[in-house]
């Protein structure tokens, strides 16, 4: 879905934004929507050949280049090395989306160690490493924009993916503790928990008849919910109109929990 008659923040043309898997769903809208602000944008992502198709889409669009790094957010050097990267070729960060994640199910008498270590190396441990990693740049601009995703699955009692749930709601805690540490810079650390997004893996893997009638249902408005929906707050959350805003969680899911 394509942004239209929707804000622009002058707050947020030139400044340095890094976010994590910014390839496909949630995330290429995220980085579109900040290159349509004039957003410095750097992104890593594990697919390759999505995210240098979004770089070109993204540049033909709105003459705004997003820079690619491949990483594997899972190896805590590389994603620092990406930061680094950024930094070199942009600038000072000014703001974080740790968006990427991989909510993938998984049989309760399957969990494994190895598979629950997987999904919190996914899921909870980049987000603080990626923190630590781009303080140094936003103490010295004095100010700094932290978006840790969240999700209502665990809210919503889902079941079927304990670990990663886990995740979800420790980063809440998380982006809590943060905040107390990273405002002393005047650092704002927030939350933002989607609902059921309509993205192309949540169509393929989890959503049929019965979840969409079930969300319908649910859900207090009942429109489905979309990238840009998510996309939407983030700009808002980046951009200095939410200058007063740390150490909270920012549910858009429709009505849904």
């Amino acid at each position: 879905m394509k942004a239209t008659n929707l804000a622009i923040y002058p707050s947020l043309k030139d400044r340095v934004v890094f976010v994590t898997g910014g390839g496909t769903g949630i995330g290429a809208c995220i980085v579109s929507e900040l290159c349509r602000q004039g957003a410095k944008v750097a992104f890593v992502d594990v697919k390759v050949a999505e995210s240098e198709k979004l770089v070109e889409n993204v540049t033909r669009e709105f003459a705004n280049q997003p820079l690619f790094i491949q990483n594997d957010i899972r190896d805590v050097e590389a994603l620092k090395l990406a930061i680094e990267k950024a930094n070199q070729h942009f600038g000072n960060i000014s703001v974080l989306v740790n968006n990427a994640g991989d909510d993938d199910r998984e049989c309760l008498e399957n969990v494994t160690q190895s598979s629950w270590d997987n999904s919190l190396a996914i899921n909870l441990r980049p987000s603080f490493f990626a923190a630590q990693a781009v303080l140094p740049q936003m103490k010295q601009n004095q100010s700094g924009c932290i978006i840790n995703f969240g999700s209502v699955c665990w809210m919503l009692r889902q079941g079927g993916m304990s670990a990663y749930s886990a995740s979800k709601a420790a980063l809440i805690g998380l982006t809590r503790d943060l905040a107390r540490d990273f405002g002393q810079y005047g650092i704002r650390v927030n939350t933002l928990v989607p609902g059921w997004v309509m993205t192309e893996k949540q169509l393929s893997h989890w959503i049929d008849e019965p979840t969409q009638a079930w969300l319908k249902q649910t859900q207090c408005l009942k429109n489905d919910l979309v990238e840009q929906d998510i996309a939407n707050m983030v700009m808002f959350l980046a951009a200095d109109d939410s200058a007063m805003i740390s150490a909270q969680t920012l549910v858009v899911d429709g009505g849904l929990v």
